[in-house]
Order: C-alpha cells, then sequence, then structure tokens
C-alpha cells in the first residue's frame, strides 16, 4: 500500500564523483576528480549520463575513467514549497535552445519532473535530448515568470466553483426537488 501524502517522482538527484584512471604509461599518476550531480531515474543511468557529459565536458571516457562515488541528494525541508529556477538546453529537430524555466515545487526532483514532461509537451523533447545545465531555488523577491508570480504572496486564493450541497444523512435525501441546485455561494 503507498504511503499516504508521499509524492513520487520519475527522476531523482544523484552526485556521481569520478576521474580519468591513474596510469603511469600515460603520466596520470594524479587525476583530477570530477563531482557532478545529475538527474536520473536510477543509479544505472544516472552513471551513463555522468560519463556522456564527461566525454563532452572533459574528454574522459568511460573505458580510461571509473567512478569513485555516487549517492543519492534529498531534499533538507521536503514539506515546504518552493520556487525552483532550472536552466536547461535541448536539441530540437532544427538546432540547440537554451532556456530557463520556473517551477513550484516540493522538492527539486518534482520540479525536474515536471520539467521534463513540460518540455515533451511544448517542444516534443526527450530525456535524452535535455541537459541541465544548473538549478537553483529562487527567491519570492527574484521571480520571473508571471505563471509562478500569481502563486506568491499571502493572498493567494482559489475559488470553489460549483458547489452541489449534498444531505448530511440519506434521510434528508431526496429523488426529485422542485427547484434547481444552488452551486454559487458569492456572498
Amino acid at each position: 500500500m503507498p504511503e499516504q501524502g508521499v509524492v513520487h517522482c520519475k527522476y531523482h538527484q544523484y552526485q556521481v564523483v569520478g576521474r580519468l584512471k591513474p596510469s603511469a604509461q600515460y603520466g596520470t599518476r594524479k587525476s583530477d576528480i570530477f563531482k557532478m550531480n545529475v538527474f536520473a531515474p536510477n543509479k544505472i543511468v544516472a552513471k551513463s549520463r555522468f560519463w556522456y557529459y564527461m566525454s563532452m565536458l572533459n574528454r574522459v571516457k568511460k573505458a580510461n575513467g571509473e567512478i569513485l562515488q555516487i549517492n543519492e541528494v534529498f531534499e533538507k525541508k521536503p514539506q515546504t514549497v518552493s520556487t525552483y529556477g532550472i536552466w536547461m538546453r535541448y536539441d530540437s529537430r532544427t538546432g540547440h535552445h537554451n532556456m530557463y524555466r520556473e517551477y513550484r515545487h516540493v522538492s527539486i526532483n518534482n520540479a525536474v519532473s515536471k520539467m521534463y514532461q513540460d518540455v515533451a509537451a511544448r517542444h516534443r523533447s526527450r530525456f535524452s535530448n535535455v541537459q541541465i545545465v544548473r538549478t537553483g531555488q529562487v527567491p519570492s523577491s527574484l521571480v520571473r515568470k508571471t505563471s509562478t508570480t500569481d502563486y506568491l504572496g499571502n493572498k493567494v486564493a482559489f475559488p470553489l466553483t460549483h458547489r452541489v450541497i449534498r444531505p448530511s444523512s440519506k434521510t434528508f435525501k431526496k429523488t426529485f426537488v422542485a427547484r434547481r441546485p444552488r452551486t454559487c455561494f458569492d456572498h
């Protein structure tokens, strides 16, 4: 049975630490250690994405490198809603595009999952075509997108439209009533 009130997301944040294998033959006894935060569904995909970025950025292949450590990163306060900014680039049919998006959610993992769904729906871009450059928590004063500024502040109200008043018990239920139900309660 699933836990009550827990939001499960498709993508998790992993911190992957790796390096070029030290070898006396190539004179790399001391090689630089690289640390990268990667969003992936599981550890295997996280390792694969790490080597993909390493081969592009630092010219280190999986055959010549080694992973020292892989850890999942968890949210410090998963109960509070925050605004998350995601800087990303994606490959479309016409070229490469840089983009900044903002999402309000309880964790960065849920915001990234929402971003992948949003980019897939709006731009037909798959997980393999999207590269997250940077993520961060955005304070309320620096929020840019109007879709997220609408939900900021203390006076956010959501109207309850079409409320049908139900009888308190089965004895007060009527099959036929002479008037239409009242659903608008503005006053």
